[in-house]
């Protein structure tokens, strides 16, 4: 079940919310991509989400230097056991939003990864976990896949920002996302795309 946590106060009618998911530092990488604090400082975010699959605190702490940080745990996320929580659900201007990482629990994830591992990646399969467990939202946000994410579907906004750290190539480019509430009950999505840029023993090589 979501966890009904308040947001911090002064938020509830913000008009633009950056998504963040997946930027496992220090695992992938030693700091957060070049571009996405600064992408987010120009796309003027009042509020950041992140999805999940933190792994340090550092990333949160850096995430609010531009705006609010509201955050749920993900299966990397040892380091925020006890902290955070599992799945969130709040409203923000008049939009009912749940968030969570996106793995389920434990049978799921295995289930998933042999599924990935024999017929690839599949949003149907997220989507159903997406409906279960926090049927009755606007947005439903998540991440762990590391695949973008923007589909407006029966009513329901189903928003993954894509992994904010290095992919393979073969994958897109590192992202995130942006929620715009209109005020009225409106709510749409958008990706940025960053660049691709090399790392080398974990440090991000700008050239």
């Amino acid at each position: 079940m979501p966890e009904y946590a308040p947001l911090p106060e002064g938020l509830s009618t913000v008009r633009r919310i950056g998504v963040v998911a997946d930027t496992h530092i220090p695992d992938r990488t030693r700091s957060l991509h070049p571009d996405l604090l600064p992408g987010l400082m120009e796309a003027q975010v009042e509020l950041i989400l992140h999805a999940g699959d933190i792994c340090s605190p550092a990333v949160l702490n850096d995430l609010s230097q531009v705006a609010p940080v509201v955050a749920v745990r993900g299966n990397r996320d040892w380091a925020f056991a006890g902290v955070l929580p599992w799945v969130r659900s709040f409203t923000v201007n008049g939009i009912c939003i749940a968030m969570q990482h996106g793995m389920g629990g434990f049978w799921h994830y295995w289930w998933d990864k042999f599924k990935f591992t024999m017929v690839g990646y599949n949003f149907a399969r997220y989507q159903r976990l997406l409906l279960h467990t926090t049927p009755g939202h606007d947005v439903m946000i998540f991440g762990h896949t590391h695949h973008v994410v923007n589909l407006a579907e029966g009513g329901v906004l189903f928003f993954n920002p894509g992994s904010a750290a290095v992919t393979p190539p073969a994958w897109p480019a590192p992202s995130f996302g942006v929620l715009t509430l209109d005020g009225r009950g409106g709510v749409s999505g958008e990706i940025t795309h960053m660049r691709r840029i090399s790392v080398r023993a974990g440090n991000w090589i700008v050239e």
